[in-house]
Order: structure tokens, then sequence, then C-alpha cells
């Protein structure tokens, strides 16, 4: 990348993982590896399970909607639970279990990863009704490890 570059939204491209329609708004190539940055709309019964990145460092900025966080446990019921508004910033260091979930209706975030390769991770596994990873094998290739599954769906606000 050898210019800034300002994308809006739904500048992107988008791609379907899981249930959700993700979009793409900057991509591991554009940054020379650097990073993958992508806008998703997070609901209460499409959490992560939680899981650890053995090779990159997870930040979410938080645009609307209220996100629960849990962080630091392989157990969610040991895990610190921290609840970000719209405009916090949330940083999940590579190595250490983290999941979150919409606790409003819908919330929008900004994810980020560093440095982005995850990023093949995410357009290989593709939607629920094609999911290619279902053996954990994509998984193992891209460092990251499933501890257990997603919160159960809260009761919104």
């Amino acid at each position: 990348m050898s210019s800034a570059l300002v994308r809006n939204p739904g500048d992107g491209t988008n791609f379907r993982y899981y249930t959700n329609v993700i979009e793409q708004v900057v991509s591991n190539a554009e940054t020379g590896g650097l990073a993958t940055v992508t806008r998703s709309i997070a609901r209460p019964d499409q959490a992560p399970p939680l899981h650890t990145h053995s090779r990159e460092d997870e930040s979410w900025i938080i645009l609307s909607g209220r996100v629960r966080f849990w962080v630091g446990s392989t157990s969610l019921d040991e895990c610190d639970v921290h609840e970000a508004e719209p405009g916090a910033f949330v940083y999940g260091p590579r190595s250490v279990p983290h999941t979150y979930q919409a606790i409003t209706s819908t919330a929008e975030l900004l994810i980020i990863c560093n440095p982005g390769a995850i990023e093949g991770y995410f357009h290989e596994a593709g939607a629920a009704d094609t999911r290619s990873d279902a053996s954990h094998s994509l998984m193992e290739e891209y460092g990251f490890v499933i501890h257990g599954n997603p919160p159960p769906a809260p009761q919104t606000y």
C-alpha cells in the first residue's frame, strides 16, 4: 500500500461467514500482510465460540449497539466479562481466549486482526450451508483453537 486508503461503509466487498454477511473493509493484501479489517453486524444468536488465536491480535471498535466480551480463560464461567458501548475500543492479544456477543438486537463492529493472514480462514470456511472447516483442520492451519460453545443468547435491551 503506497498511499492512504479511505473506505466508507459499503465500499468493501462482501463475503459470507457462518450466517453473517461480512464486509471486507481492508484486505491482508492491501496492507502487505499487516492487518485485515472487516465490518460485521453481530446478533445475540450469532456469537463465536470461546477461542484463542495463536498468531494475531484482534481488536474491535463498536460502531453501534452493545457487545459483551468474555476474556482470559478457556471456560466462559472463569472469564473476565466486559460490556462495550458505541465508540468503545476492545483489544484482545494473541493467545488470550475470548469471545463476544451482541447484547442489543444488533451491534455493528469493525474487527481488526494484526497480522492479517487469518483473513484467509474466514473466506475459506465460508457460509453455514457450505462450511469447509468441519474437521477443524482449517482452524489448525490458521492457528486457532475452540475452547467451548458460544455464550447462550442473552436477553437483549
